[in-house]
């Protein structure tokens, strides 16, 4: 077969870069950056370098295992006695049988899909989960990683917009000032933000007379090559209620411009108004005339943009900062502006009426729809992962007794994984589908193969929108899929189809195929996925006029191509569903959050915060078996203040112990100055143990920091169902100090 070049693009975050894969006898040997790609132009980061090194993993399923009958489950893998190898037919008509059962026994609501982070970058996966879970119906759970992450971006952009999809992002390419809260895109790349090479875009902004700001409690590796202003953990929605304070109260408010454009702008006025700099500064530790001089800035600067992500959306109040980032933007004069914070479109015909019937009803699903445990809202149809091992043990009608889990570890992603763990073993059914076995799957009946991202043809269908240069690619399968693996959404409809009889929705699906299948048309993610492209901005229309579909994207374009250089402004008009077509921006649930935040409390005998930290050689807990990614004797280590440590007697390399109210882990310490007195950052996604098929990660060990965290549906944002993993309450001790206290403590008892 020789050596073959192929373009494609990597799938791991969401800049999507360019890569060069190097295929040898049909075997991925090496994967480069993409020279000719025309926004990535020869850039890609070390995790998707070494991502060969996933691909070609000796520790990777790559043939369908079942749990032997005297596993402890805990210790399976699929070189060790727990799992055996499987035919996919065996495999197949088992789980299709048990979950029949299920069905019949119990109805949907004992369905479970755990969907985490890796599937949104598979059009594939998202598509056919998407009708499956309309085969079983509304009763079905579905949980997945946007309650660790992203969901209550979905409910802000819902309140102030009308759809839960109208998300803006900063235009990076023309601002002159960014002002990053809670991200750190140096390392992350970007989040619900797609721009290639977003470093060099942001020295670009500097370059041209600009400024980058970046707030967060550490000096992240994005603060230290820009401006850094420090902030008490999960203070972001005390200050963004100051700067619209500031706005408000100095009269630089535009207030025509903002009649034209909200509904609401007096009462968000009177909501801000108790939240001076001065009386803020005590939850946020900036100084009110740094506060003042912020929100001056973000009037008067022609291109200004406020950019918030995952620190800003995983506190107490999620929802209401993320509310607070958009109105920000908007009531500054920087929403829907060249250089500000953009909205990006597809460009299909009808688009505006189509936005506005999804809109009313996700709407409708997001108000009628609750979880069995703590009445949560449905984001996008799913429900709080926070909860899901409650939703397996607590007994009733719509108790969870069969889960699968695609592309995910939640045991080392949600809140309380050792409840999850406990709660795994007593499901009827329980299934994987991975690369690996991970902690998660060690307890699964099954595991089944799926293909990794360079082994389907793809097209990145839901960051098409959040271009600042909409751009356009797709890409076949680089190589044959490695052993037995198959993509999810095949493996998604061989069930469907051994279950159409039963099944009432999925008898629809397989009825609709059939008639389709009769005129040679195969109904599947491919087809729907080359329709979007085709109807959407330089699309074909189906012949009508010159332009792209999926197959000449992949033809004519293998490096991607650039459909205009930026965003069109002034299209908020057209992004807002709400009748009159204004951004909404009086609403109780934000009122009730409001109140929230003066009521907040501090736990007393834990003086300190935790929060969490991105690494450039991890992607959450997932890329930890790349021999690569792990070389130089990485360990797992947390950050604190040299002040704090000096009071409490740790120097660097000590192992400390974290104790928060709902558990305590140990993990060696860094000492440093870069991160505000009174904090400590701990990287989460590590803590891996007990699966042989594992061994890298094994070995690296590390800690699970979210066994810190609640399940506690009190302690889960109300709005969005979000997993509270920031601004947590912890005390620190150095280990040999803990351990003479309880050593004390057992004396006198």
């Amino acid at each position: 077969m020789g050596v073959e070049h192929t373009p494609t693009f990597c799938r791991i975050c969401e800049p999507l870069c360019g890569m060069i894969a190097t295929v040898e006898d049909g075997r991925l040997t090496e994967l480069r950056p993409d020279r000719d790609h025309p926004l990535s132009a020869g850039f890609a980061c070390q995790k998707g370098i070494a991502f060969s090194e996933v691909v070609n993993d000796p520790d990777r399923v790559t043939t369908p295992l079942r749990r032997c009958a005297h596993a402890d489950g805990l210790r399976a893998s699929s070189s060790s006695p727990g799992f055996e190898p499987v035919g996919w037919d065996e495999a197949m008509t088992d789980i299709a049988a048990r979950l029949g059962a299920i069905h019949r026994a119990h109805g949907a609501g004992a369905i479970g899909w755990y969907f985490g982070n890796p599937g949104a970058f598979s059009y594939s996966y998202t598509m056919s989960l998407t009708t499956l879970m309309a085969g079983f119906g509304p009763r079905m759970h579905v949980f997945t990683a946007g309650s660790q992450d992203v969901n209550n971006r979905f409910v802000a952009s819902q309140l102030l917009y009308g759809s839960p999809l109208a998300l803006p992002v900063p235009d990076v390419l023309r601002t002159d000032l960014l002002v990053v809260i809670g991200a750190n895109p140096v390392v992350s790349h970007g989040s619900v933000l797609t721009v290639p090479r977003i470093r060099d875009r942001m020295h670009d902004i500097v370059r041209r007379g600009g400024r980058v700001l970046v707030i967060d409690p550490r000096k992240t590796e994005t603060a230290a090559q820009f401006e850094w202003l420090g902030i008490v953990p999960d203070g972001d929605a005390y200050l963004l209620l100051s700067l619209l304070h500031v706005m408000f109260d100095e009269d630089l408010v535009d207030r025509r411009r903002l009649a034209k454009q909200a509904d609401g702008t007096a009462w968000l006025e009177r909501l801000a108004r108790p939240f001076g700099p001065e009386a803020t500064e005590a939850r946020t530790g900036i100084e009110p005339d740094t506060v003042r001089s912020l929100a001056r800035d973000l009037v008067r600067s022609e291109r200004a943009a406020v950019y918030g992500r995952v620190g800003t959306s995983i506190g107490e109040n999620g929802t209401l900062t993320t509310y607070l980032l958009d109105a920000v933007n908007l009531v500054a004069g920087n929403l829907d502006v060249p250089g500000g914070s953009m909205f990006g479109r597809l460009g299909v015909p009808g688009e505006r009426w189509l936005n506005k019937a999804g809109g009313a009803l996700l709407r409708a699903v997001y108000s009628r729809r609750r979880s069995r445990i703590g009445g949560f809202p449905s984001v996008l149809g799913s429900e709080p992962a926070g909860v899901m091992a409650k939703e397996i043990t607590t007994p009733g009608r719509g108790q969870v007794r069969a889960l699968f889990v695609g592309a995910g570890n939640p045991v080392l992603s949600v809140p309380n994984g050792d409840e999850l763990e406990t709660a795994l073993e007593s499901l009827d059914l329980m299934v994987g589908i991975d690369l690996y076995v991970n902690e998660t799957l060690a307890h699964c009946d099954y595991v089944l193969p799926a293909t990794s991202m360079y082994e389907r043809d793809d097209f990145p269908l839901p960051f098409q929108t959040l271009q600042p240069t909409p751009f356009r690619q797709a890409t076949e399968a680089v190589v044959a899929p490695v052993g037995q693996a198959r993509a999810e959404w095949e493996i998604i409809e061989d069930l469907a189809a051994r279950m159409w009889r039963s099944t009432p929705g999925l008898a629809v699906f397989a009825g609709v195929r059939k008639v389709l299948s009769a005129f040679g048309v195969r109904l599947g993610p491919r087809m729907l996925a080359d329709a979007v492209i085709r109807l959407a901005e330089g699309g074909d229309r189906f012949g009508l006029r010159p332009g792209l579909s999926f197959a000449k994207l992949t033809a004519r374009h293998p490096h991607g191509t650039v459909l205009a250089d930026n965003l069109r402004g002034g299209v908020l008009h057209d992004i807002v569903v709400y009748r009159g077509r204004r951004v909404r921006l009086c609403h109780d649930e934000i009122a009730a959050e409001v109140d929230k935040l003066t009521r907040r409390r501090v736990a007393p005998g834990y003086p300190m915060r935790l929060i969490g930290m991105r690494e450039a050689r991890s992607e959450n807990s997932w890329m930890h078996n790349s021999p690569l990614l792990m070389r130089g004797e990485r360990t797992h280590q947390a950050r604190m203040h040299v002040d704090d440590a000096a009071a409490a007697h740790i120097v660097d390399g000590d192992t400390v112990r974290i104790a928060s109210p709902h558990g305590e882990i140990e993990l060696p310490v860094v000492v440093t100055k870069d991160i505000v007195a009174g904090v400590i950052a701990v990287p989460h996604g590590w803590g891996h143990k007990g699966t042989a098929g594992w061994r890298v990660a094994n070995d690296a060990g590390g800690a699970n920091v979210n066994r810190l965290m609640s399940s506690d549906p009190a302690d889960i944002e109300s709005l969005a169902g979000m997993a509270r993993l920031t601004g947590i309450p912890v005390r620190v001790e150095r280990v040999e100090a803990a351990a003479v206290r309880t050593g004390h403590a057992q004396t006198r008892a």
